[in-house]
């Protein structure tokens, strides 16, 4: 009841022309665009959502299990960006609805939705500086920046589902060097709470801390579109970035860094190691074609969570490993793309395993990745033997 509140009074800003000017310039660009007359802010509000079905066949080792269907809405978001008081003060607000956005209501949250995915300011206090402060995504591997609404392929890989970094609450600094005529050097650091988003009932562990290094040894691609999947641009120049992340995370509590469950211990007290991620990962473009790969590498000092009489508790250890991901794309002038994916998991935590996965994907793009349709069909294996097929359908559709 109170987020339907909340939503109407936010709603009832938008309609109210007394002190500034609604606009909507075209599909995609944001449902409602409001500036002040004295242009001491502006906001846009552009909500999205995305709708998919899933298949899935599991095989035991002898013959493949009946399948699974499930229809879901997989991500629905209300967004709102711009700036306050100067255009050198930035804002970013995302809010979730579906139930897997808001899902995780736990002790360290109150028990609450997770409904706040980025409420974070960016401060342009500087010639090429930019500070921030608040929740958002970290600097990490560049799928996992990449938002979910600019994806080639349905969803991110294995190698994101494991290793990612995710979001947390801190401060991030921003710099970028020109080197020459157009080599680009961007610099990025965050000190953070280390324990993921929404956490009211912290600090618990350490800090994290996190640096990325990212080299476009061409110059800034069109339209920020190394950060976005497919070239949809169509770049008339070959365009590179090449990123490296290091994150340490001081006394973790959590089995993937930021993510995961909590490592409780039977006394209800939480058991810390320090955990560092790494990650170095590349996107190119050129003439429709786009390249992009990852490498994920986790560690931690005491994997193997001890309870207070020496044993383990169930289930509490910190996912480590590494983990490779390749994809590849072509966007076809009218606007069709095919585009594949192959990943390698490799989980070394308590027993050693390796999962494989083979993707296979087609999009058609309406209105870029505004208005979309995608299908892609998925090959697993674990350790060579059990395997499953699954297939996803779904559409986008972003304001």
């Amino acid at each position: 009841m109170k987020f339907k509140v909340t939503f109407v009074l936010l709603i009832s800003i938008f309609i109210s022309v007394n002190a500034q000017e609604i606009s909507t310039t075209s599909f995609g660009k944001g449902l409602i665009n409001v500036t002040a007359k004295d242009s001491s802010f502006s906001i846009k509000f552009a909500p999205r959502f995305q709708v998919r079905s899933e298949s899935s066949w599991n095989h035991d080792g002898l013959q493949y299990e009946s399948p699974e269907h499930n229809f879901m809405v997989r991500r629905a978001r209300l967004k709102f960006d711009g700036f306050a008081y100067s255009p050198k003060l930035k804002f970013k607000l995302e809010l979730g609805l579906s139930n897997r956005d808001v899902a995780g209501a736990n002790q360290y949250n109150r028990d609450t939705p997770n409904i706040i995915f980025d409420a974070v300011i960016m401060w342009n206090f500087a010639k090429d500086f930019e500070l921030w402060a608040g929740q958002a995504k970290l600097p990490g591997n560049i799928e996992r920046v990449v938002s979910s609404a600019n994806l080639q392929l349905i969803d991110r890989s294995l190698l994101n589902s494991r290793f990612n970094i995710d979001r947390d609450l801190g401060i991030q600094l921003r710099h970028k060097t020109t080197l020459g005529n157009q080599f680009l050097m961007r610099e990025k650091l965050a000190i953070t709470q280390g324990e993921g988003r929404n956490v009211t009932e912290g600090n618990n562990g350490g800090l994290q801390y996190t640096g990325r290094l990212e080299f476009l040894p061409f110059g800034e691609f069109i339209s920020k579109g190394d950060y976005i999947q497919a070239d949809l641009q169509r770049e008339a120049h070959p365009k590179l970035m090449v990123g490296f992340t290091y994150n340490f995370n001081e006394n973790a509590v959590r089995e993937r860094s930021g993510l995961g469950d909590y490592m409780l211990k039977s006394d209800g007290s939480l058991y810390e190691t320090n955990i560092t991620t790494i990650f170095a990962d590349a996107m190119f473009k050129y003439q429709g074609f786009s390249f992009m790969a990852e490498y994920a590498n986790r560690e931690a000092a005491q994997p193997i969570a001890l309870d207070v009489d020496g044993t383990t508790p169930t289930g509490a250890r910190v996912l480590t490993g590494n983990a490779l991901n390749f994809q590849a794309g072509y966007l076809f002038k009218n606007n069709y793309e095919i585009a594949g994916r192959c990943t390698t998991l490799d989980l070394y935590s308590t027993t050693n395993f390796t999962r494989k996965q083979y993707t296979l994907g087609g999009s058609k793009y309406l209105v870029g990745h505004k208005l979309k349709v995608q299908s892609d069909l998925s090959y697993s294996t674990l350790d060579g033997t059990n395997d499953s097929i699954d297939f996803r359908f779904g559409f986008d559709i972003h304001f």
